[in-house]
């Protein structure tokens, strides 16, 4: 029996982290992330249904109503957490989606904990929707959703979005279940991607690995199992923030006093370098410090007039990669501040914490130099939280070429993260950049930021879906 939702979310996880006390009693928090940040403004706006994972294993808990949304949790043992969600997601598909940085592996228990979630996130999704509804599937965790979606609810309109890279064929080709994901992937009518190489990337494996036909950004997916054939579109969606919270936010006195403290507590240096990621292998931050180190051991820049706060907010911490990670990360940031400290001044101020918005957008109007060095990311919201932050106009953006930012923010100074001498001469020019110039790349920042907003992604994405929704109709 049809559900009540006209519109229908379907992530990973919830918006919203559930608690319940020893009396049963249920509460919950917003949670942090950038789709929950992308998302719940817009879910607001429709009022439509959301359907994820609570955060907490074998937690059983009914469809409620919170942050003015309709939440769906579906439940997952402990051992599909670890099997589909540390295992198949993070250990084998974002190390292969992320150009193998680090390297995939592959177990046969983990697919079939990733297939079987799978399923139950298409159920829960088909127990929700209203006859005729849309339903917009997020990311990576879930690529198998829209066929097994369209075989439960042929009358829906669905929609996925990856909010990651996709790789190209030569190296998806690796994956054993790879025509399973494709044939997942195609049974949805409109397919996003962050940046023109991830479709492009998408599209060969498409031509390569299955027997559909390609034309343009449409792949005809034949006639199956009681379906008629039909047509897949596939499109460029940039992500983005809800620019003019986050603005108001920067704007506020509380936060720009907040700037001012930060900056005294770091004794006032003459240029103060930021860096904010999660603890993730994809975000470069070894290759930061290790740009960072030499350019003061080159003496090009000397502490404490320059100096770098790193945050690095903890993340899927009981995978092995990670934890090394930290270990690496915490060794090289240890050895900067021994070679290079002034008494009480350290060079590199590392946080291995998570900070709430405020302090975020305090620490982006503090800083006079954003470092953004990944060496794959699908987007980096944090580049464009920066841009909306520098109200005064006084910040500069370094952006990785290797991140859909750097599409979507020309005005950026952009490098290779893998080039440490290149990277060193983009850092330098980013400190030493006239006042002129700074203020007239940042204005321009700011614009793009504003006009192409989360609101503008969103509502171009559900546009299109809907155009496929009129053709799926005629």
């Amino acid at each position: 029996m049809p559900g009540k939702a006209d519109v229908v979310v379907v992530a990973n996880r919830l918006p919203v982290d559930i608690s319940v006390d020893a009396k049963g009693k249920l509460s919950w928090d917003r949670a942090p992330g950038g789709l929950v940040t992308a998302l719940a403004p817009v879910m607001r706006a429709r009022k439509g249904a959301w359907v994820g994972w609570s955060g907490k294993p074998d937690l059983d808990v009914d469809a409620f109503d919170a942050d003015g949304m309709h939440l769906v949790p579906v439940e997952l043992s402990a051992t599909e957490v670890e099997d589909y969600y540390e295992g198949f997601s993070n250990g084998t598909l974002w190390p292969l989606y992320h150009d193998v940085i680090v390297n995939p592996e592959f177990h046969r228990a983990w697919w079939n904990a990733y297939d079987a979630v799978n399923r139950r996130f298409a159920e829960a999704a088909a127990n929700a929707a209203a006859k005729g509804a849309t339903v917009w599937v997020h990311d990576y965790q879930l690529q198998l959703v829209p066929a097994l979606l369209r075989k439960l609810r042929p009358d829906v309109t669905i929609g996925w979005f990856n909010h990651i890279p996709f790789p190209p064929v030569e190296i998806f080709s690796q994956l054993p279940w790879r025509e399973r994901v494709l044939d997942g992937l195609l049974g949805a009518d409109l397919l996003g991607f962050q940046r023109s190489w991830d479709a492009e990337n998408f599209l060969r494996s498409v031509r390569r690995l299955t027997s559909e036909k390609v034309r343009g950004s449409r792949v005809t997916v034949e006639a199956r199992s009681k379906l008629p054939a039909r047509e897949t579109k596939v499109g460029v969606y940039p992500i983005s923030i809800d620019t003019q919270s986050f603005q108001e936010l920067a704007a506020s006195e509380e936060v720009g006093k907040r700037a001012l403290e930060i900056r005294a507590e770091l004794g006032n240096p003459d240029v103060l370098l930021l860096g904010v990621d999660r603890l993730d292998y994809t975000k470069g931050i070894r290759h930061r410090l290790k740009i960072f180190g030499e350019l003061l051991r080159d003496g090009l820049v000397k502490a404490p007039e320059v100096c770098m706060v790193q945050v690095a907010s903890p993340s899927r911490e009981r995978v092995e990669q990670y934890k090394t990670l930290r270990d690496e990360v915490e060794v090289t940031v240890g050895r900067i501040n021994g070679d290079y400290s002034a008494l009480g001044r350290a060079p590199v101020h590392y946080l291995h914490q998570t900070f709430p918005m405020e302090e975020m957008a305090a620490l982006y109007r503090a800083a006079d130099v954003m470092l953004v060095t990944s060496l794959r990311d699908g987007m980096n919201l944090v580049a464009k939280e920066f841009v909306a932050a520098q109200v005064d106009l006084d910040g500069v953006l370094v952006l990785s070429e290797f991140t859909g930012a750097a599409d979507d923010l020309p005005q950026a100074l952009v490098m290779n993260p893998h080039d440490i001498e290149g990277a060193k001469r983009v850092v330098m020019r980013a400190i030493e950049m006239p006042k002129a110039e700074k203020r007239r790349r940042m204005r321009a920042l700011r614009r793009r930021v504003a006009r192409d907003d989360v609101a503008a992604w969103a509502d171009r994405f559900f546009d299109d879906l809907a155009a496929a929704k009129k053709e799926h109709r005629d």
